[in-house]
């Protein structure tokens, strides 16, 4: 089964789905900064564009290309900021 979420005014989109018993979700990312709570730890990949990154917590961002990949800690909160569209791959780990 499949389920839409739309967040941040519809700035971000995700499809969540199941596979081989794993939950995840793909999505689309318009360009801004975004904060997102983690219940789970998450692996997300870059699939198209580029999303700069950081756990919360610290300073530094990262810069991530498509065919990049970055996990981040459940319970937990990780920002992003989009220059331009990034579709991803969030995997709940």
């Amino acid at each position: 089964m499949l389920s839409h979420n739309s967040y941040f005014e519809g700035a971000v989109q995700s499809v969540g789905f199941e596979r081989n018993g794993r939950k995840a979700t793909v999505g689309v990312i318009a360009p801004g900064e975004f904060r997102f709570g983690t219940g789970a730890p998450e692996r997300m990949t870059i699939v198209s564009g580029a999303l700069h990154a950081r756990v919360e917590g610290t300073e530094a961002w990262s810069l991530y290309p498509a065919g990049t990949s970055f996990e981040v800690p459940g319970n937990g909160a990780f920002f992003v900021k989009a220059e331009g569209p990034c579709a991803y791959l969030c995997e709940f780990l």
